[in-house]
């Protein structure tokens, strides 16, 4: 995929290879909620509790009062990912993009102009 992602998507890939970073993770999410307010997150694992960084990112916006997603991306996760249920659960409309580890976009998921 040779997409150029929009400077707002561009945003996401940063704060979730950030998180990626910091937690010193495999893979890495951010969200942006219908507000146009961003939420990032690293995957969790430990002996009791298991969350992609998506669960991790949409649960961190849930929490802080969204209701509704324009956006997310995935750096080095994949299409599989369960935190995009609860994405699509609350907007059947937005869209992720998943990219690998430097952030280049491999995959475009949802979205209406898809």
């Amino acid at each position: 995929m040779t997409e150029t992602l929009a400077d707002e998507d561009q945003k996401l890939v940063v704060l979730a290879r950030g998180a990626l970073a910091r937690a010193e993770a495999r893979s890495g999410a951010a969200v942006r909620d219908g507000d146009g307010r961003t939420y990032a997150g690293a995957e969790v694992r430990t002996k009791t509790l298991t969350l992609s960084g998506l669960q991790v990112a949409v649960a961190s916006a849930i929490s802080s009062g969204a209701t509704a997603f324009e956006a997310a991306v995935l750096v080095n996760g994949d299409a599989d990912d369960p935190g995009l249920a609860t994405l699509h659960e609350l907007s059947p409309q937005a869209y992720t993009y998943v990219t690998d580890a430097a952030g280049r976009p491999q995959q475009r998921l949802g979205g209406a102009d898809v």
